[in-house]
């Protein structure tokens, strides 16, 4: 039988600015993401949805670059906190090599930084681990917007809603 680690996969690269208050961070994109070159392009995976009700917006009704600018404009960025891995398929627990990203070199980028959220488990363990301590900036542990996690959605939500109090004048 022929072992079949996968294809090389890399990420996209990281969607902030100066004014980015609050990073999200997942693990890797999957196929569909990939394939649609987007961040959380699967149709059932929750991300938009979800940092949409955080942000009080319809994000799934805009384009795709229409819904980068306006997390950017309120101070929302994305990047994953691996840069490249092999893996078959999309779950998490295929990827194999992992290659960190520079979360800390990009985090070092961003003077506004109040928190850095984490999309689910691996995301959460490998990026505490990269990154490290950070003063003034709080890490929070969301669970995973994937369909492959599978929790409802409204429970998806209640913990996801947290993040609106970043987003308090």
């Amino acid at each position: 039988m022929t072992d079949h680690t996968g294809d090389r996969r890399l990420g996209f690269a990281p969607v902030v600015d100066t004014e980015t208050r609050l990073l999200i961070l997942g693990s890797l994109p999957g196929d569909a993401s990939l394939k649609a070159a987007q961040y959380y392009a699967h149709p059932r995976n929750a991300f938009w949805p979800l940092i949409g009700g955080v942000l009080g917006e319809d994000l799934l009704a805009l384009r795709y670059q229409q819904r980068l600018d306006r997390l950017t404009a309120r101070g929302v960025g994305l990047w994953d906190v691996i840069a490249s891995a092999e893996r078959s398929g999309s779950l998490d627990a295929a990827i194999r090599s992992p290659e960190a990203a520079d979360l800390r070199g990009l985090i070092g980028g961003l003077p506004r930084l109040k928190a850095v959220a984490f999309n689910g488990k691996l995301a959460a363990k490998l990026g505490r681990r990269i990154i490290g301590d950070v003063a003034g900036v709080c890490f929070i542990d969301l669970p995973s917007s994937s369909p492959a996690h599978a929790i409802p959605l409204t429970s998806k939500a209640n913990i996801w809603n947290s993040l609106t109090d970043l987003f308090e004048q």
